[in-house]
């Protein structure tokens, strides 16, 4: 193997679930667990450079700014969260017997979000397990979207009839606890498209397909692959002459904006039309480091707009969503859809009616600008397209799944 080839190849950030027993990697000095009395915090958010004095005291702004000083000390185990958040039996119970299941992983920086104190925490209630996670619901599965029968290629899912979704790697910085894929994310293998002869054969799948002119590219969280990685699947992409636009579908610059280097964006903005696909959950995320993630792709003229999940005690109310949706256009990320949480086993509790999403539409539209309403959908299986939250035009398979 040449050395380009051996840096193409370069896996993904090493990666443990919430059962591992040590990490993969020499984590930054720790303050000790104990006599690390948890204060309230002050205000709406706790400032990352506050947290990272107290917490990671060896640790330099320019190391806690390197998005793979990030990925190397994330939070993996039990252990690691008791050092920051006082766990409560919801979630200390998760632990127990959680052996398979989607594995825990939060960045530093996601963490210092979090009010240590607050299991409510909404952050925290997105990427912190709970032994609710256990119950399976009616209607509940661990491919709600019928995914795998749609599986064309290694990693290559078509699904609609122009264009593909291509699940390049199954790693995540931090995971999402009502992720969709969490069947296939997280594993030791990084995915079902991680090897190079994996990829070659979802590419030629394209080749010989004409009608694809729309490739998204997610996983996992494809911009947790190496730059040079990445690249080489954009220039094989944008070969194809009948592809006419690449999508990049991430959380990163919610969960790990220093990933977005000038580096990174100088690459992208070669590969235009490319559009950007980002995952904001709750106003809390909106932070002067996500603002700066998104203004170096926005200048790089890569539009971005932001696809929300809609959580029961998360950002179920009108004024969070209000508050989330015009933050994103101060951003400028346009608030594109609102979903309806998919039936993934074990989501039952983040999962709300169907009422309470046309209720946040109602609490948006003529309440504020039209850029910042989203469209409420249902992304339901065997559906040639994503259902508006219309009445009298969702199928009744998706109905009956999601109400």
């Amino acid at each position: 193997m040449s050395r380009s080839e051996n840096s193409v190849a370069a896996a993904e950030p090493p990666h443990q679930g919430c059962n591992s027993a040590q990490s993969l990697t020499q984590p930054a000095p720790l303050a000790p667990a104990m006599g690390l009395a948890l204060e309230p915090r002050p205000n709406a958010t706790r400032p990352a450079a506050s947290f990272r004095r107290r917490f990671f005291p060896g640790t330099t702004a320019t190391q806690w700014n390197d998005w793979r000083w990030q990925v190397r000390n994330r939070v993996t185990s039990l252990n690691g969260l008791a050092r920051y958040l006082r766990l409560s039996p919801s979630e200390e119970r998760a632990f127990s017997g959680n052996s398979g299941k989607l594995p825990l992983g939060i960045t530093p920086y996601y963490l210092s979000l979090m009010d240590p104190d607050n299991p409510e925490d909404p952050l925290r209630r997105t990427m912190v397990p709970t032994w609710f996670e256990a119950v399976v619901s009616p209607g509940e599965s661990n491919d709600p979207l019928g995914e795998e029968h749609d599986m064309a290629a290694p990693g290559l899912v078509h699904r609609y009839p122009d264009r593909v979704l291509f699940l390049a790697t199954g790693f995540c910085s931090a995971y999402c606890r009502y992720c969709t894929r969490s069947r296939m994310v997280g594993g030791g293998s990084h995915g079902l498209a991680q090897s190079r002869s994996d990829m070659e054969q979802a590419i030629a799948y394209i080749e010989a397909t004409p009608s694809v002119r729309d490739v998204l590219i997610s996983g996992g969280d494809p911009l947790t692959m190496a730059d040079d990685r990445l690249e080489w699947l954009l220039t094989r992409l944008r070969r194809i002459p009948h592809v006419e636009m690449l999508r990049i579908g991430t959380k990163t610059p919610a969960v790990l904006p220093q990933r977005i280097t000038k580096d990174l964006v100088k690459r992208l903005k070669k590969y235009h039309p490319l559009f950007m696909s980002l995952h904001f959950t709750h106003p809390a995320e909106l932070t002067p480091e996500a603002a700066r993630a998104c203004a170096r792709l926005a200048d790089a003229g890569i539009p971005l707009g932001s696809q929300t999940v809609l959580l029961a005690g998360v950002n179920d109310s009108v004024p969070v969503m209000r508050k989330l949706m015009q933050g994103l256009l101060k951003m400028r990320v346009r608030p594109y859809y609102l979903y309806q949480c998919d039936p993934i086993a074990g989501s039952g509790h983040f999962r709300t009616p169907v009422s309470k999403g046309l209720e946040m539409i109602q609490g948006l539209r003529g309440h504020t600008t039209g850029y910042g309403v989203p469209t409420f959908v249902i992304d339901a299986p065997a559906a040639a397209a994503r259902w508006p939250c219309i009445p009298r035009r969702w199928p009744a398979a998706a109905v009956a799944t999601c109400c």
